[in-house]
């Protein structure tokens, strides 16, 4: 109850934010008209299209979020065509009857046709609602990310519902206060004519500011964090200390996030406690290189889980070690059982994932996780993660990120103890990875894992800023200060990635890493592309990557993770270096960059 308040709130606040002020002509525009019959149907619609689609867009992936489009595009039309007929009396007047009926349904009275009257005002909710782009503050953020983790529930659309209650009571207040102002502006204007002219203009920019998507990018950067900062405190005062009893994953500062640890290991523990019983792996969407494995079956065995996914640069040098292990102790108990759980879309196809595996040398069990079941079975929260299971199915142990290796290969060691095998090798492997799959540097990158796409873009620095979901030829950036990236001819930046739509297209970017690396896909029927690499300006010789030769050239034949470049140190001298991409081929798709 306590937390559906809190929704409510944060959607009360969302009036205070520019985000919501290409909503304000559609509200406004209705303001003389009698708030119970026309006012709050609108209102009703706009708050049930928004909660219906923003639960659809959160669980539902790529295809809802199409659908959606195409509503949007709709709800413009319908949008302008009301503004059109407040505006010209006359241009609606002489449209043809069907959308002379709709017009003068949305933008007249409807005199006693009380179920015309509710229903207009309810399409025209409906409309706004699927143009309702609010500021995603901290609020709106936890309801989202939750329904994208744990999958479509009631309670998921209630907070929803909630939250966009607590935006339409806001904007009920200000509709009730308005109408008064239109009350006072009518009779000092003859009846009205121009507050319906200026109605019909506000609506009308206010479609082509949506249309141009101003609403979601030149509104967002007005913002000056007043909505986020109270929505912030709001979950603050709520927000629960650490609990007891969470399930398997112990309370650690790592969150929903690829990770990297490279802290001391600690002194093995004499004692590992019982954190939970092994979970159902039941919603493993395709098993490779073994056939469906389940709890009961793997009794009597020590299981090594390991969550990671083929693009993630900490999953990747995980590897050896758990390829190390596998072997090692494979004669001694242990069971070595990756569960690939996917971070882009193009990671949840079968082909590729197989494709990496392969590429990868991976030999153990891999459980496709596509619908992240297995993960929230085991109440996991970052790439990667090992969960140790004992002989007789118990969870003893778990860590989260890369490193920390002879304390996990210790735990194995334990395990098979307790569970009477007489021989267990002893030592602690020291495997050497390769291309990707080395180590990382003694001295931590001073970069951080860059995405492309713009729903969590940052650090972009091209002049304009980015278009979201639509083509723009950008212009480099005049330079760069550390950590920033910027994109160079035509591009398309969509939620997860930018896509080139023709060649020659480049992306920069400063860092502080020994390596750097990018995730690119070919063009979208598979066709390779061609790119060549430079650093501060010049060819990477000796610092190429184990994806390009020497003068930097390389191809995109897949979709995974490439490594361009890997230095001899780590290059944190302050200043960075400048690192540039061409693609000489049209179609490339970048995704996120990563460093070690």
């Amino acid at each position: 109850m306590l937390i559906l308040l809190i929704a409510y709130l944060g959607g009360v606040l969302t009036i205070l934010s520019p985000c919501i002020l290409p909503v304000l002509p559609f509200v406004f525009a209705r303001a003389d008209r009698p708030f119970r019959s026309h006012g709050l149907p609108m209102l009703l619609g706009m708050a049930l299209a928004f909660a219906a689609v923003a639960t659809l867009a959160a669980v539902g992936g790529g295809r809802i979020v199409t659908l959606n489009e195409y509503g949007r595009y709709a709800a413009i039309a319908m949008l302008a065509l009301f503004g059109v007929t407040l505006l010209f009396p006359r241009v609606a007047d002489r449209m043809t009857r069907p959308l002379v009926a709709l017009g003068m349904r949305m933008s007249e009275p409807q005199g006693n046709a009380t179920s015309s009257a509710v229903f207009s005002p309810l399409l025209l909710g409906v409309g706004t609602g699927l143009l309702w782009a609010p500021c995603a503050g901290p609020i709106l953020g936890l309801i989202l990310t939750g329904a994208a983790l744990n999958g479509a529930s009631v309670g998921t659309s209630l907070l929803l519902l909630a939250y966009a209650a607590g935006a339409c009571t806001s904007l009920a207040a200000a509709l009730l206060f308005g109408g008064r102002v239109f009350s006072v502006m009518k009779r000092s204007l003859h009846g009205g004519e121009w507050v319906r002219r200026a109605a019909g203009a506000a609506v009308l920019v206010g479609v082509g500011a949506i249309a141009l998507g101003l609403d979601t990018g030149l509104l967002a950067r007005l913002s000056v964090g007043t909505t986020s900062a109270l929505e912030q405190a709001l979950v603050d005062k709520i927000k629960p200390g650490k609990p007891h009893g969470e399930p398997i994953a112990a309370q650690e500062d790592a969150g929903f996030v690829r990770v990297s640890d490279n802290r001391p290991a600690a002194v093995p523990a004499r004692e590992l406690r019982v954190e939970g019983n092994f979970p159902s792996l039941a919603g493993a969407t395709e098993w490779i290189n073994s056939p469906p494995l389940a709890p009961e079956a793997l009794r009597g065995k020590v299981v090594l889980v390991d969550f990671w996914t083929y693009s993630c640069i900490n999953c990747l040098r995980t590897l050896p070690y758990l390829n190390a292990w596998a072997e090692k102790y494979k004669d001694a108990g242990l069971v070595v059982l990756g569960v690939h759980t996917p971070e882009f879309a193009f990671e949840k196809r079968s082909a590729n994932v197989r494709r990496a595996t392969k590429d990868l040398g991976i030999g153990f069990p891999v459980a496709t996780d596509n619908d992240f079941a297995i993960w929230r079975a085991f109440g996991n929260r970052a790439w990667p993660a090992f969960y140790f299971v004992d002989a007789e199915g118990r969870v003893r142990y778990h860590q989260f990120g890369e490193g920390r290796y002879d304390k996990a290969e210790q735990v194995i060691q334990q395990l098979l103890a307790e569970a009477g095998q007489a021989r267990v090798p002893a030592g602690l492997v020291a495997p050497s990875g390769q291309g990707t799959q080395a180590q990382p540097g003694p001295e931590p990158a001073l970069s951080g894992e860059t995405y492309l796409g713009h729903e969590r873009a940052h650090g972009f620095a091209s002049p304009g800023g980015v278009v979201r979901d639509h083509a723009k030829v950008y212009q480099a950036a005049s330079s760069l200060r550390t950590n920033q990236w910027a994109l160079a001819g035509d591009w398309t930046v969509e939620a997860e990635r930018a896509v080139l739509n023709s060649a020659n297209g480049r992306i920069a970017y400063r860092f502080q890493a020994r390596d750097l690396h990018l995730v690119l896909g070919p063009t979208a029927n598979g066709k390779p592309v061609r790119f060549r690499v430079l650093v501060d300006g010049k060819p990477p010789l000796a610092d190429h990557g184990a994806d390009t030769d020497a003068q930097g050239y390389g191809v995109v034949d897949a979709q995974k993770l490439y490594q361009l470049v890997r230095q001899a140190t780590n290059g944190t001298d302050g200043k960075g270096r400048l690192f540039e991409i061409e693609f000489l081929d049209a179609g490339a798709q970048a995704y996120a960059f990563t460093f070690g």
